[in-house]
């Protein structure tokens, strides 16, 4: 069996042709890891997260996920395609994209639903999982008349019921209100421990040395660096270069021109 969750060899991944998402990046994720994508807006994380979940593929260069090729050819074979959407599962920033069911009751059972588990079996993981999440008072209500919050733990529990190997998740606490972004922080720091791989993008330093054990920066489709989040969040210089900290210039009275750093929180776009 692999040792890695993901081994990523020069990648390249172009919008329209033209606008370079990706370019020439090679890294490699071990199983059980917990890595953080870090990067502004527009650094390409978001599409690297899409291309880690087989549903953008690279116009070169060669992806490996839990020891096997992901291709474009190997996703249209049934089999393959089954094996991989229950090991690898992807949380979008937006719940919206992911919710479409009548109930939240429903948005649950979807998954097991096409897994072909047994009603029984499927009720009951729905009624656990619920329970996980404390969103049981809202199973028979529309996901969609569902607060942000609620929303994004409906998404969440309506994937990590399949129980994944590896999850991906995009911005996860981008437009929380704060005891919502707690519960998916605890969440991901208490998932981490059963041995499962995590692979998270955001731009929200305050919560990285929580969900990650290992982190990339990018900038403008590129891997800028890689390391431990205190080696990473202590690089002031670099946080400044990529865009994720910007410097405020102060004067004080007597004392001259001081420089602070200031975390640069970009807004959240919904896609």
């Amino acid at each position: 069996m692999s040792e890695l969750a993901f081994d990523l060899q020069n990648i390249f991944y172009h919008y329209n042709s033209e606008v370079a998402a990706l370019s020439d990046v090679s890294f490699s994720v071990a199983r059980g890891a917990r890595v953080a994508i870090l990067g502004a807006n527009g650094s390409g994380k978001s599409t690297l997260l899409r291309i880690l979940d087989g549903l953008y593929f690279p116009e070169r260069g060669q992806i490996n996920v839990l020891g096997a090729p992901l291709t474009e050819e190997q996703l249209q074979d049934e089999e393959f395609a089954f094996r991989f959407r229950q090991r690898v599962a992807l949380v979008f920033q937006n719940p919206d994209v992911q919710l479409f069911n009548p109930t939240v009751f429903d948005e649950i059972a979807f998954g097991p639903l096409q897994m072909r588990w047994p009603k029984a079996q499927i009720r009951e993981r729905v009624e656990e999982t619920l329970a996980l999440f404390e969103i049981t008072h809202l199973k028979n209500r529309s996901p969609h008349r569902l607060s942000g919050g609620e929303k994004k733990r409906v998404a969440l529990a309506s994937v990590l019921i399949l129980d994944p190997e590896v999850l991906l998740m995009d911005e996860p606490t981008a437009a929380l209100d704060p005891k919502s972004q707690s519960m998916v922080i605890d969440f991901l720091a208490g998932w981490a421990g059963s041995g499962k791989t995590i692979v998270t993008t955001t731009h929200d330093l305050s919560t990285v040395g929580e969900i990650a054990d290992h982190c990339l920066i990018f900038q403008n489709g590129q891997l800028m660096a890689q390391g431990a989040p205190a080696t990473i969040l202590g690089d002031n210089g670099l946080l400044e270069r990529t865009n994720l900290i910007h410097v405020h210039r102060h004067a004080h009275d007597g004392q001259g021109i001081h420089s602070h750093p200031h975390q640069h929180i970009g807004h959240a776009h919904p896609h």
